[in-house]
Parts: C-alpha cells; structure tokens; sequence
C-alpha cells in the first residue's frame, strides 16, 4: 500500500535519525524493496538490497567511527523527497580531521524510501562505501 507525502517525510527523517544513532535495522527497515543509491559527480548507481547492505555494513562498522562530528546545513523538501546538506568531519589516520561537503537526497518511493542520491567527493564517497564501492555500476546515460 503505497504511503502518503507525510508518511514518507516521517520515514526519510526516521531514516536519518537511525543512521545516525548507529541503527541498522531501522536503516534497512526503511528502505524500499529495490533500493538505489547514487553517487555523484561520480556517475555511479548501488542497486538492490544486498548491494545497499554491503554499504551500512561497512558505515556503520567502519565508517561511523571515524566521524568526528557533523552539522546539518540545511534541509529541504520537494516531491521527490527530502534533501540534507551536512559538513562531516572525519578523523584521519595521523590524527588530524578532514572536513567534507555531502548532500543526500533522500529519494521517496511507494512504501519507504526508494533510495539516496548523494553528492559529495570521490575520497568521501570511497570512505563512506568502502567496499560496496566495487559493487556500483555506470549510470546509463
């Protein structure tokens, strides 16, 4: 049964606050079946539930430890979902920060969220999906 505008505004903020706190379950828990989550300037798509898996398996093991802090930016919607803006601050190995720029828009779909379409830089990208990376593929064109 397909969600209405603010049911799907509750999960993508549900969504949020799950990856935050660390929350894996949830975070899967609102996803459409099929997910997609792209990444640009990369041009490149993570498609399906294993593929996204692989992902918060790895952010939430590997890479959440490693922020250091975030600020939301901003945060807008419109009828294709709800987008964040963040300055996230990740520590590096010799012990200093790195501070990057990320926008994800968080994609509505029929019963959850259809997926996350993000910006940010290929090094922030890699750090984030670690070895799900290898799992994208070129988005058509």
């Amino acid at each position: 049964m397909a969600r209405t505008r603010e049911q799907l505004i509750e999960i993508a903020h549900q969504h949020a606050a799950a990856e935050a706190n660390g929350d894996f379950a949830t975070t899967m828990g609102t996803l459409d079946p099929e997910p997609v989550y792209e990444f640009q300037p990369a041009g490149l798509l993570l498609r399906g539930l294993p593929a996204v898996r692989a992902y918060y398996e790895h952010f939430f093991k590997t890479f959440q430890p490693m922020i250091a802090g975030y600020e939301m930016r901003s945060e807008w919607l419109n009828d294709e979902g709800l987008g964040q803006e963040y300055r996230i601050h990740v520590r590096t190995p010799e012990g200093g920060t790195e501070t990057h720029a990320v926008i994800g828009i968080l994609l509505f779909g029929e019963t959850g969220l259809l997926g996350e379409r993000l910006y940010a830089s290929d090094r922030m990208l890699r750090l984030m999906f670690g070895p799900a990376w290898k799992l994208a593929e070129p988005i058509a064109r």
